[in-house]
């Protein structure tokens, strides 16, 4: 997608290059910038009406982030995850969201019980609707970002936000569908409801459960099977059915 539909222009104020984050990062989560799209730092800068200062600096904290690499002769693109990557990811997201369940279950308090229920509640309404991918995306992100600031262990949070960014990276590039959508929904309200029975070994199940799940499903549809430096491609001519966590 060409960049001036990818992204948009920033408002201004302070902060520039949080704002450049922000949008290059949603813009990468949301399949508008697709693996090994170029980040071209004039070009962005020029769309987003902004100096290059803050754009590159957005660029490092992607590549940081495991969202976008350095190649050759090309500069920053968006990363592309290789196959041994995704399953090496879910193996580990499986066991840290469900440490972050289990913790966040000893933790819950009345507010957070009820901020984790509007958000469900409203995810589970968009779900419903079924015309907006992307809030669907960043809700589901939110979710399991909440979970974790709950659980009140930062290196967790710092960990699980690097993985849950590359993992949505994977999962946008194999595509989605609504039935998806709806069992990933589905799948956070056990969460929340074993959460909210305060049974944190029931909690940290359901967690694990979830992403175990989503790591069999992409297992069964990960191209190059059997050769562990095979690439994800970075455009699918056939839309697929994956799942969202």
């Amino acid at each position: 997608m060409p960049i001036e539909s990818a992204v948009s222009r920033l408002a201004g104020g302070s902060l520039l290059a949080d704002q450049a984050y922000r949008e290059l990062k949603s813009a990468i989560l949301a399949n508008r910038l697709r693996p090994g799209d170029a980040l071209s730092v004039p070009a962005l800068a020029a769309r987003m009406g902004i100096s290059r200062s803050p754009v590159r600096e957005a660029v490092q904290r992607l590549i940081h982030d495991g969202l976008a690499t350095h190649e050759p002769h090309r500069g920053a693109v968006v990363a592309r995850v290789d196959v041994a990557d995704v399953r090496q990811l879910y193996l580990l997201r499986e066991v840290m969201e469900g440490l972050a369940a289990r913790l966040a279950t000893e933790r819950l308090d009345a507010a957070k019980v009820a901020e984790l229920r509007a958000l469900l509640e409203e995810h589970e309404q968009v779900v419903t609707c079924g015309d907006d991918e992307e809030r669907h995306t960043q809700m589901d992100m939110d979710y399991h970002r909440l979970i974790r600031e709950v659980a009140g262990n930062d290196h967790l949070t710092a960990a699980l936000d690097t993985i849950q960014g590359k993992a949505h990276l994977a999962l946008h590039s194999l595509w989605r569908s609504p039935e998806a959508q709806r069992l990933a929904v589905a799948e956070h309200r056990r969460i929340f409801e074993a959460m909210t029975s305060g049974d944190p070994q029931a909690a940290e199940e359901a967690a694990r459960e979830h992403i175990r799940r989503l790591r069999i499903r992409l297992a069964q549809m990960l191209p190059g099977e059997g050769s562990s430096g095979a690439r994800m491609p970075s455009h699918h001519a056939e839309r697929r059915t994956g799942d969202a966590g």
